[in-house]
């Protein structure tokens, strides 16, 4: 029998997102994040030491166990699901220029519509 927790708003649009992109339902991604924190509590070769130096390019992943390597490709993925300072920027030009801003979904170029003056 299914049971349910609480967890706050923004943990849960974490989840969501998450799940989005994985292609995976809210509880499966659930799921599988504990599956990864008892790998991560269990393993006696695990250390985030070792993520934290492959995500700053100090060491390859490849170096990394198992477990490692997956906390390590969950780490690349939230941090290439948020623009980052200078995308905005980037964008925010192209916008004031009149120019692309993006694709929908359906991978077609959004432009601005600028507004025309009365």
């Amino acid at each position: 029998m299914g049971q349910s927790i609480k967890i706050s708003d923004t943990e849960m649009d974490i989840v969501r997102r998450e799940a989005e992109i994985s292609s995976r339902s809210i509880a499966s991604q659930v799921a599988h994040w504990m599956r990864i924190g008892r790998a991560i509590e269990r393993s006696p070769q695990f250390t985030y030491a070792h993520i934290r130096d492959a995500l700053e390019g100090r060491r390859s992943p490849d170096a990394l166990t198992g477990e490692e390597q997956d906390v390590f490709v969950d780490a690349i993925m939230e941090a290439a699901s948020k623009p980052t300072a200078e995308q905005d920027a980037f964008f925010e030009a192209r916008r004031i220029a009149g120019h692309g801003v993006g694709a929908d979904e359906t991978t077609k170029i959004i432009k601005q519509v600028r507004k025309r003056k009365a």
